[in-house]
C-alpha cells in the first residue's frame, strides 16, 4: 500500500502558521522536530515547564475557537529562536521566544491582535525538553491522505484545503479512508519507522478556512453524514530513526521487515 510524501510541515507555535519543509529526521520519542514547541495561554493553563503534562487545546489560543488567530502570519527561525510575525492593521514582530522579554512582547502583539476575542491574560509557554503541545499526549506524527481529503472535498460539493487538518506529513497515492483500517500496523514513512497508534478525531479548527481566518464550513458534520466517524488522518509513533523527505515512499502495513540501509544526512 505504497504512497509518497507531498508535503511536510511543522507548526512551531501551537495553533499558528505551518512551515513547509524538504526533509525531517524523526526518531522515537522526540517529537516532531520544532513542532508545537510552544503555545499560547488564553488564561493560566497550568503548564508547568519543569514537569510538563498534557493540556487540552481550550487552554490555548487555536483556530477552534479563536478564528482570527489566522490573521497572523508567523515564522520560527530554529537557528536563533527568533519568531518573526505579520498581520493586516498590525505591525511587524520580531522576537526570540526562548527569552522571556520576546515571550511577553509576542503575548503583547497578540492581545492587540486578537482583542475581545481572547479571554486572557495571553502568555507564550515554552514546552520542556522532549514535550509537545499536540491534540493528543500519543500522537508523535500527524498524517493525512489526501485522497481522503479529495473524496470529502467531493461529497461536501466544495474544495477543502488540506491545511485545515494541520498536519505534519501529507501523503499522495493511498486509497481514500484506508488508513482508518490501520491502527497498530507499521508503516515505513521515508526513511523512518513507525506504528500507527490511531485514527485523528476533528474538531471545529477544521470549520475555519486557514487563508481567511472565516469559520465558513462544518468539517466535522460533514464527516460524521458522509462516513459515520469523525476521522481525517493518523497519529504515529516513530519506532527507528529515519529521514523523511519530500517524494519520499510511504508504506502501509504490508512491508518487509528489513529496509535498504538508509543514506547518511546532515
Amino acid at each position: 500500500m505504497n504512497g509518497h510524501v507531498a508535503a511536510i510541515y511543522r507548526h512551531p507555535v501551537k495553533g499558528f502558521t505551518p512551515e513547509p519543509l524538504d526533509r525531517v529526521r524523526l526518531a522515537p520519542g522526540e517529537g516532531f522536530p520544532h513542532d508545537r514547541i510552544f503555545a499560547v495561554e488564553n488564561g493560566p493553563s497550568g503548564h508547568d515547564p519543569a514537569a510538563p503534562a498534557f493540556l487540552p487545546k481550550t487552554k490555548f489560543t487555536v483556530l477552534m475557537n479563536i478564528p482570527r488567530v489566522a490573521a497572523a502570519r508567523t515564522r520560527y527561525d530554529a537557528a536563533s529562536g527568533v519568531m518573526t510575525a505579520e498581520a493586516p492593521g498590525a505591525p511587524d514582530f520580531a522576537g526570540s521566544l526562548h527569552e522571556p522579554a520576546g515571550r511577553e512582547a509576542f503575548a503583547a502583539w497578540l492581545t492587540a491582535l486578537l482583542g475581545e476575542d481572547a479571554r486572557g491574560p495571553l502568555k507564550v509557554v515554552e514546552s520542556g525538553a522532549g514535550f509537545r503541545f499536540t491534540d493528543h499526549p500519543k500522537g508523535q506524527v500527524s498524517v493525512i491522505n489526501l485522497a481522503s481529503v479529495r473524496d470529502l472535498s467531493r461529497r461536501m460539493g466544495v474544495e477543502l484545503d488540506p491545511s485545515r487538518f494541520r498536519a505534519n506529513v501529507y501523503v499522495d497515492g493511498w486509497p481514500a479512508w484506508v488508513e482508518n483500517d490501520w491502527t497498530g500496523g507499521p508503516l515505513m514513512l521515508g526513511w523512518a519507522r513507525a506504528t500507527v497508534f490511531k485514527p485523528i478525531v476533528r474538531c471545529a479548527a477544521t470549520h475555519v478556512d486557514p487563508a481567511t481566518g472565516e469559520r465558513d464550513l462544518d468539517v466535522v458534520k460533514a464527516l460524521f453524514d458522509n462516513y459515520g466517524h469523525m476521522n481525517c488522518g493518523i497519529y504515529l509513533n516513530v519506532t527507528a530513526e529515519g529521514v523523511v523527505s519530500l517524494g519520499d515512499a510511504v508504506a502501509g502495513p504490508a512491508i518487509e521487515d528489513e529496509p535498504a540501509r538508509a543514506p547518511e544526512w546532515a
